[in-house]
């Protein structure tokens, strides 16, 4: 089997793989409620289709690690798959909040976190599912690359899945690029899980993110809900600054009247 084969079929897993577990990740840990989480519409997320790569890369050659005691090396081997994981997670976020205007998460609440795009929390839990894939998956994974070597056809149903991984990543680009020129004349980062969670409150009764190739269908143009969107969030704002400025007077009033 080509390695270029080899390599599409780990990404196809990998994405998948990790949007449900994404899935599950935010129903009961994270937003405790079904999200469909991830750029794309479909059950695929791109960044773990790399990771699940660069893991099976790493494991490949965990054995080239020359250090005696094998514990240690097991340490050390899962250490450079955080690191790596988290490289990755750096330069996906980067290039999402500098170039398209758009966060797709946020750990500026996390202790030591780098500009809300990694923080040690999150490499922890890259390092623990470092290990998680070199004794469960990495074993599997192996025999299934030998399945498929064995069973060309099934690069069918990997053409098939990039066939509407494309067309879905054409899809969300269009948008992504609609909300960062919106973005930029605002001069404003914005929150993709925010928008998301938006228009599903503004579109309750339908389907708006719904799997695979169906189109995001709205009321009104996206541009003009974007809009609406950071208005509304302006006026929250102001409403706390004026709340907080009340707050204020009042406290200064307090202690005049004391004097």
């Amino acid at each position: 089997m080509s390695f270029v084969l080899l390599l599409a079929f780990l990404f196809s897993v990998g994405s998948l793989l990790g949007w449900v577990l994404e899935l599950f990740y935010r129903r009961y840990f994270s937003q405790h409620k079904w999200v469909n989480p991830g750029f794309l519409s479909g059950p695929c997320l791109p960044i773990y289709g790399c990771g699940l790569v660069v893991l099976y890369l790493i494991a490949s050659c965990g054995e080239k690690i020359r250090i005696a005691d094998p514990y240690v090396q097991k340490i050390v081997l899962f250490a450079i798959m955080a690191v790596c994981m988290t490289v990755i997670e750096f330069i996906a976020g980067w290039i999402s909040v500098h170039y398209f205007r758009v966060r797709l998460w946020d750990y500026s609440d996390m202790w030591g976190n780098i500009a809300g795009l990694i923080c040690p929390l999150y490499s922890f839990f890259w390092a623990v599912l470092g290990a998680v894939y070199y004794f469960l998956i990495h074993p599997h994974i192996l025999r299934a690359l030998e399945w498929l070597s064995n069973n060309l056809a099934f690069s069918f149903f990997v053409g098939f899945f990039y066939g509407i991984f494309v067309i879905d990543f054409a899809h969300q680009t269009k948008l992504v690029f609609t909300i960062k020129k919106f973005a930029r004349q605002k001069q404003i980062v914005m929150h993709f899980e925010e928008i998301k969670e938006r228009i599903g409150q503004y579109k309750e009764s339908r389907l708006i993110k719904a799997g695979f190739i169906f189109r995001m269908w709205m009321d009104q143009p996206l541009n003009r809900f974007l809009k609406e969107t950071y208005m509304t969030t302006k006026e929250h704002i102001s409403d706390l600054a004026g709340g907080l400025k009340e707050d204020i007077q009042a406290e200064i009033g307090k202690k005049k009247n004391k004097g």
